[in-house]
């Protein structure tokens, strides 16, 4: 949901993330405490800061600039693990947005795949993620690119499409037969790449109310949740939906899964109330601006 069109290439750069020496890497994501989630303006194109920074997770795109030609390399990535991160690859797997590569042979060539606009990203489209041809040639292709390029999993954006879906464009199928469609694809991005590399980690984002569909909880390591506590920006996520999301994502949690959570928020005050909310959870946390384009300091 992130344009590349406006990324230049500046990202604030923190002093506090110079760590000398590398840190010692966690052996697995529960074992994580502190992220960070940047998916624009890698300066020059480039993981230098992110590696000097003390995070012990780094979520980011794909590619530098949403381009298939822009994929990170096995080499940058071996060099940010080598700061003693682990490195998740961010990609969406229930929509597309008109800048990434893969978008105009869908639109040219398929364009039955592309459903509704996403009005609040209004270059994106929900697609009909269950068709095999999405499978076979965007969604495998990335996650073999994610194990290509020595990831240590993958970041899954947009399985709340299920909710999104305008129904009137897919006859013949409800809101629950979307859901368990998104789970379907969900599994299936785990099994084809744990079959590569068992160890590899499936961390879908939002929609933690899938975990009531078969197979879904087995299939993932972690969950990501956006605005469990705040909303973009600085405004207290207090809607019904807010607790449901909280309840779901820690339940999940109970059963051995790490989450991952990214809050909106800028006044130092809720920042402060964010990160202790983390702390009491026993849960990654992660204060930042909408926009995912620079290096948030960890939570103290």
């Amino acid at each position: 949901m992130r344009s590349f069109l406006h990324a230049g290439v500046a990202m604030a750069t923190l002093a506090s993330c110079a760590t000398g020496s590398p840190a010692a890497r966690p052996r697995g994501l529960g074992e994580i405490s502190t992220f960070t989630y940047v998916l624009e303006k890698y300066p020059k194109g480039r993981l230098d800061e992110l590696a000097r920074a003390p995070h012990q997770l780094a979520i980011i795109d794909l590619s530098r600039d949403g381009t298939v030609k822009g994929y990170f390399t096995r080499g940058e990535i071996a060099r940010l693990r080598g700061s003693g991160k682990k490195v998740l690859a961010y990609f969406e797997i229930g929509s597309i947005e008109e800048f990434r590569t893969e978008y105009r042979p869908l639109r040219d060539q398929h364009a039955d795949l592309l459903l509704n606009v996403w009005k609040d990203w209004p270059d994106e489209h929900f697609v009909k993620y269950w068709d095999p041809r999405w499978w076979q040639q965007v969604v495998r292709p990335r996650v073999d690119q994610a194990l290509l390029a020595g990831f240590d999993g993958v970041y899954l954006d947009t399985p709340l499409a299920y909710e999104e879906i305008d129904l009137a464009r897919v006859r013949g199928r409800t809101r629950d037969r979307l859901a368990r469609d998104m789970v379907d694809l969900i599994v299936r991005i785990s099994a084809h790449a744990k079959r590569s590399r068992p160890g590899f980690a499936v961390v879908p984002q939002n929609s933690p109310e899938l975990r009531h569909h078969p197979g879904y909880t087995r299939a993932i390591d972690g969950i990501g949740m956006e605005e469990l506590f705040f909303k973009a920006t600085d405004d207290p996520c207090d809607e019904k939906w807010c607790g449901e999301n909280l309840a779901n994502a820690m339940a999940l949690h109970k059963q051995g899964k790490a989450v991952f959570a990214t809050d909106y928020a800028s006044s130092a005050t809720n920042v402060m109330n964010a990160c202790s909310r983390y702390r009491k959870l026993g849960i990654a946390g992660n204060v930042t601006t909408v926009a995912l384009d620079r290096i948030s300091p960890p939570c103290k």
